[in-house]
């Protein structure tokens, strides 16, 4: 290490920074997940306004708000499971508001919320149009003498389109619960840190 008159001090061969330019693990994991779960809590407002948009003729009736455009696009009527997945958008200010304290009960709040108001909807629509996506990809074209009854919506598997909804929201959903579960095991070795100290 140099001093300020440009001399090497003795012993020492200017590499001896690595000891104290080191950060602690545990603080690299947490900022690291906390960016990639504020990604996840993003992606998951961008499916709430897709949901919304789906949900606003049926908002728009309750209002009593006539739009044809909206009318004319005969958007099926809702399911109970749709408004509970759209509570789930609630949890992810607490979400931000845990990793901003770095709280974590907060947190773990946000983690049962996701599998309550997240996971659980989503299942139930799965569960639910299991059958009309069965007899959509198991019905032959060339055998039109047995009548299939499945919902379309503009032309498309209404089942269908509900199950490309889910894939993308359970993938978010996991990775929030993933990236929770990697803050909350940092933050309790931090917290074990300093008892020790």
């Amino acid at each position: 290490m140099a001093s300020r008159g440009g001399v090497m001090v003795t012993g020492t061969n200017g590499a001896d920074f690595e000891h104290r330019e080191k950060v602690a693990i545990q603080y690299h994991i947490s900022a690291l997940n906390k960016s990639r779960l504020k990604y996840c809590v993003f992606f998951h407002h961008i499916l709430f306004l897709g949901m919304m948009a789906k949900l606003s003729a049926d908002v728009l009736d309750k209002l009593d708000i006539f739009i044809l455009e909206v009318e004319e696009l005969q958007i099926p009527p809702p399911l109970w499971w749709e408004y509970i997945w759209c509570l789930s958008l609630l949890l992810s200010f607490l979400g931000l508001s845990a990793i901003k304290r770095n709280n974590i009960r907060h947190l773990r709040q946000y983690v049962y919320g996701i599998v309550a108001l997240g996971f659980c909807p989503l299942l139930y629509c799965v569960l639910y149009y299991c059958g009309d996506v069965w007899r959509y990809l198991s019905h032959d074209d060339e055998d039109d003498s047995s009548e299939v009854d499945i919902e379309l919506w503009q032309g498309y598997p209404y089942g269908l389109l509900w199950y490309a909804f889910v894939l993308l929201a359970s993938q978010v959903h996991f990775f929030q619960l993933y990236f929770s579960f990697n803050l909350l095991k940092a933050w309790r070795a931090r917290g074990a840190l300093r008892k020790s100290d």
